[in-house]
């Protein structure tokens, strides 16, 4: 089972977004998925239910609240089989709990927007993953993708030389697209949507989704070493 986390302390950083997408994109190509809604907003599950029964089914946990008489593991479980695991982390989230979420991610993806603010704070978010969750940059299990941005612009490019000081690989930069909001408000990931609307988002998702899968095929030749 892999676990990926989507992480950013910053509200309004496009977490719910990657991580309704993510979810999509495996559930739509056969792995039997979960997503984790940790998010006090509940935005993702709210996603899910809106989400058309004749499409790949992903199985939602609202995990920003304690279920009434039910142990917390039981209600933070996922069905037997379950190959994927998406998080929505929470904004604000304290820099002491990053642990708790990246402690078993095989992935963890760090959405951006080009926006000074958000440079900011994508800093420290990333300080914090390296220093108080101590995930070692070896490891390669970090990732920046740079959200809604405008190619061209002075602030896109003062984000991508940020980017590129962070030694922290930016394995995907999302246009500003109208095809993310009408496809949330459809419960739909963007790879769902017409394929003549939809293209230029999709295209934009392949670095990203190669990267994960690359991070699958090490882990399994770990496996098979560690045998």
């Amino acid at each position: 089972m892999r676990r990926i986390v989507i992480l950013n302390p910053k509200g309004g950083s496009g977490k719910t977004t990657l991580a309704t997408n993510m979810a999509a994109y495996y559930a739509s190509r056969g792995f039997p998925t979960a997503l984790f809604d940790f998010d006090r907003q509940g935005s993702s599950t709210r996603w899910l239910k809106i989400r058309p029964s004749t499409l790949a089914a992903i199985h939602g946990v609202a995990a920003y609240h304690k279920a009434p008489g039910m142990t917390r593991s039981f209600q933070l479980r996922v069905p037997p089989g379950t190959t994927r695991v998406i998080v929505d982390t929470p904004a604000a989230i304290d820099p002491s709990r990053f642990d708790e979420f990246t402690r078993d991610a095989q992935a963890i993806v760090v959405p951006v927007l080009p926006s000074e603010i958000d440079i900011h704070a994508c800093a420290k978010c990333i300080e914090h993953l390296l220093t108080t969750a101590k995930i070692k940059r070896r490891e390669g299990r970090i990732a920046v993708v740079a959200n809604r941005v405008r190619p061209n612009t002075l602030v896109f490019r003062s984000l991508m030389r940020f980017l590129e000081s962070l030694d922290i690989p930016i394995k995907a930069t999302f246009r500003e697209s109208q095809n993310y909001i009408r496809s949330f408000e459809l419960g739909l990931g963007v790879h769902e949507m017409q394929a003549e609307r939809s293209l230029p988002d999709v295209e934009q998702w392949a670095p990203l989704v190669s990267w994960l899968e690359s991070r699958d095929q090490a882990l399994e030749l770990g496996a098979e070493a560690a045998r």
